[in-house]
């Protein structure tokens, strides 16, 4: 679909010039966009008028748009064609402070729901995959898993508790931009982890692990295309492609809805600005501490790789010195032969003269 134009589907978005004479007419706002870099412009002007479409993993449009206390069927749906079942959210946790793990900057969101069964979900979202590697995947799997142990528990002081009351816990992260480990597989963009038995013996262990690179779901969809309702989901997420957002709505039109409301926060000036000010705020904390990470892993390897060659060198130092010693050893015992040879010799010569002045 060449040249889609989203203002066909959202007669609301304004022009360009109808946009800049509103924040041009508001000193305040017309402040803030000055502020910004003239690319952070151009990128705030072109999803306001449907040039792109708007970021949906933005927070505050994320928060608003998929709210589970406001509008659950959009994540109730979600959830459901991930875990390939029909699930329901019956409750929003709130975020423990205690919770296990280094809460970075780089972390965008999170949202902790039970869900009918009594099994928790903790859906992130990560605009850096390489902040939420596997260690600190399962750190929340544990605490989730701590936090439902103890409500369980809490509520059950007066009858008996039974472990098989703890049900699953769900950790699912959306990487904007996925770990470098994940291009490895360029053909899949759903990786599910459970543990599992080398005997195949199946026990409920109740960690689940969901991990969705957004990045490699967009190669695939530009190869494939939209094939399925979950594919709609994760093009959603993750494409500000017009074509891609036309390509979505005509196969379901039913998102329309979503964008429209995403549409109806842009109308709202002060508010779109403070969420795209927030977000350029993010990418440069994220981009500093992203330089900050890379250079203490470049360093770490430095100090690696020199460890190694002192390792090596002190291998060789070591091979020099027993050679040197072998040497020295194989020369004093050829001294020490020749001289018992010189003293042999000696000997003869010293029998010989003897002889020699007895026949005179």
């Amino acid at each position: 679909m060449k040249n889609a134009s989203l203002k066909q589907y959202f007669p609301l978005i304004p022009t360009r010039q109808e946009l800049l004479e509103e924040i041009q007419a508001n000193q305040k706002q017309n402040v803030i966009f000055q502020g910004w870099a003239p690319e952070a412009q151009e990128e705030f002007l072109d999803f306001c008028t449907g040039v792109k479409g708007v970021k949906t993993l933005y927070d505050g449009i994320f928060k608003e748009v998929m709210n589970p206390e406001t509008t659950p069927e959009y994540l109730n749906e979600l959830l459901s064609l991930l875990l390939g079942k029909k699930v329901e959210i019956i409750e929003v946790l709130p975020n423990d402070n205690s919770r296990i793990g280094d809460e970075s900057s780089l972390l965008i969101m999170d949202i902790v729901v039970r869900l009918e069964d009594g099994s928790i979900a903790d859906i992130e979202i990560q605009r850096l995959g390489y902040a939420f590697p596997g260690e600190r995947s399962a750190c929340y799997g544990a605490d989730l898993l701590l936090r439902q142990y103890k409500r369980v528990r809490g509520q059950k002081e007066k009858k008996k508790f039974s472990y098989r009351d703890i049900k699953n816990v769900y950790i699912i992260v959306f990487f904007e931009k996925s770990p470098r480990e994940f291009s490895q597989y360029p053909d899949h963009y759903i990786h599910f982890f459970q543990q599992k038995s080398d005997t195949g013996l199946s026990l409920p262990l109740l960690q689940k692990y969901f991990f969705i690179p957004l990045d490699i779901f967009k190669e695939s969809l530009h190869n494939k295309g939209i094939q399925n309702r979950l594919d709609g989901w994760l093009t959603f997420l993750s494409s500000e492609d017009p074509e891609d957002i036309c390509a979505l709505l005509d196969r379901y039109p039913d998102f329309r809805d979503l964008y429209e409301h995403i549409y109806q926060i842009c109308r709202n000036m002060e508010n779109i600005m403070g969420i795209f000010s927030e977000e350029l705020l993010q990418m440069d904390r994220n981009t500093v501490q992203y330089m900050i990470d890379e250079m203490q892993e470049t360093i770490d390897r430095q100090k690696e790789a020199l460890a190694e060659k002192d390792e090596a060198l002190a291998e060789k130092e070591n091979a020099l010195v027993d050679a040197l010693a072998e040497r020295d050893k194989a020369l004093a015992e050829k001294n020490n032969a020749l001289a018992e040879k010189d003293k042999e010799l000696s000997e003869m010569k010293a029998r010989i003269r003897e002889l020699e002045a007895g026949k005179k």
